[in-house]
């Protein structure tokens, strides 16, 4: 192969490549991108080592694996403090009240439900979201309901009449 073509490869590859890593970084679970990025990589690097030698290849690797570092540094950053971590993709404890209070003392309250419940989901009592059960009644979203019980982890309610 004409050696002008394989370093337009090996570049272009090493761009495309970097950037599907960077993204997979910000993507839940491993997927397409991050695949096609390692293979991209991979292929960048095979065209250095045959343009290049071996002594330019391993600092290739060594600036992609630079580059992985900072791509999982930014993802684990944005996670814990960024715009990552206001995502509904990153799970936060939603039931940080319900673990202080007793669960007896919403048994005769009510509350809206937050979502559908068929027969389990979730209601809002006092801007605390818990985990309730209709007694097997199909229960639709903004629903005023009473607690009558707890059963196992969760409440046991009725709509309100």
């Amino acid at each position: 192969m004409d050696p002008f073509a394989l370093n337009i490869i090996m570049i272009l590859c090493f761009i495309v490549g970097s950037g599907l890593i960077i993204l997979e970084a910000f993507i839940p679970g491993f997927g397409v991108a991050g695949i096609f990025g390692i293979i991209l990589e991979v292929v960048a690097l095979w065209a250095t080592w045959r343009l290049h030698g071996v002594p330019t290849a391993l600092i290739a690797l060594l600036a992609v694996l630079i580059l992985i570092g900072f791509a999982i540094f930014l993802s684990y950053r944005s996670a814990m403090n960024g715009r990552l971590s206001r995502s509904p993709l990153i799970l936060k404890e939603t039931e940080a009240a319900d673990a202080v209070a007793p669960p007896e003392q919403w048994i005769g309250q009510e509350g809206i439900t937050v979502t559908s419940l068929r027969p389990a989901g979730q209601i809002d009592i006092n801007g605390v979201r818990l985990n309730a059960a209709s007694s097997g009644d199909f229960v639709p979203k903004g629903t005023a309901v009473l607690v009558t019980g707890m059963e196992g982890d969760h409440l046991v309610i009725r709509p309100k009449a």
